[in-house]
């Protein structure tokens, strides 16, 4: 599925080169799993985190230049995926678990929306304010983003495990 959401973004390669779309890998994969992480027992656990890696999402975005409304679009990619990727998954819940299966997915994509437009804004307000009202995306706030990944993906690897095991 993560090749597929970056096909799909290298197809539309919309916003600037300050972030490459092969350094995104790593935090479609962190959204991902923390998003099956947020679908199951473990998900209050998993707020936190979620919160974390969709807003650091949507601050990636900003630094690739994208409008608010390529932010949404994004994720709302993400939702169709899941949707034709685990259809069959919901074909086969009982009847009277699909519809809560599905809402709770879309409440949790949801949330990622609404955290990844948050995230967006307050990039862009901050670059507004620290650059005289200058926005432009600087080769070290890239690196200090794609440098909170791994404590990010230190988490959901230990909810991870905790919800497998």
């Amino acid at each position: 599925m993560i090749s597929r959401w970056i096909g799909w973004l290298r197809d539309k390669q919309s916003g600037s080169s300050a972030v490459e779309l092969d350094a995104l890998e790593r935090p479609l994969r962190l959204v991902l799993d923390l998003l099956v992480v947020m679908t199951g027992p473990l998900r209050h656990d998993a707020k936190e985190p979620w919160f974390a890696a969709t807003e650091l999402y949507g601050r990636l975005a900003e630094a690739r230049g994208l409008s608010a409304g390529e932010v949404v679009e994004e994720v709302q990619y993400l939702r169709e995926l899941l949707v034709i990727e685990i259809a069959d998954l919901f074909v086969a819940l009982p009847v009277r678990h699909q519809l809560p299966a599905l809402l709770r997915i879309s409440r949790v994509l949801d949330d990622a929306v609404t955290n990844a437009t948050v995230g967006y804004t307050d990039a862009l307000v901050e670059k507004m304010f620290s650059r005289d009202g200058v926005p432009v995306t600087t080769a070290d706030s890239v690196q200090e983003l794609l440098g909170q990944l791994h404590a990010l993906e230190a988490e959901a690897r230990v909810l991870r495990e905790r919800s497998a095991g």
